[in-house]
């Protein structure tokens, strides 16, 4: 029986169902800044403050964006390492990281 390299196995008689590897993607190195963006694009006219230039692992992002949404009192996601929080209040939220030693920068409008 000759094997295609090209076809990932999902399914095994003596596993089961075989989950496929995980590929692990670095986080972007930066200059050090963080810039906090004003973005409405394809949310209808309402306001998202995104967090770009943190050069933290995936676990890290997720418990910076939960400590930022518990201490705005909003809610927020995750994306492609920037992390995306559902206000328009860019001073709290550079007031915030800066508690927590970062060089914050507002950029965008």
């Amino acid at each position: 029986m000759r094997i295609d390299p090209n076809v990932t196995l999902v399914y095994s008689t003596d596993k089961g169902r075989i989950e496929p590897e995980a590929e692990v993607v670095a986080p972007p190195t930066g200059d050090g800044i963080i810039r906090i963006h004003r973005d409405t694009k394809g949310r209808k006219g309402k306001g998202v403050s995104i967090i770009k230039g943190l050069s933290l692992d995936a676990k890290a992002l997720d418990a910076l964006a939960k400590t930022l949404k518990k201490q705005c009192g909003c809610g927020g996601t995750v994306k492609d390492f920037c992390i995306e929080i559902q206000t328009d209040n860019r001073e709290l939220l550079k007031t915030l990281l800066e508690k927590q030693h970062y060089t914050v920068k507002l950029a965008g409008g």
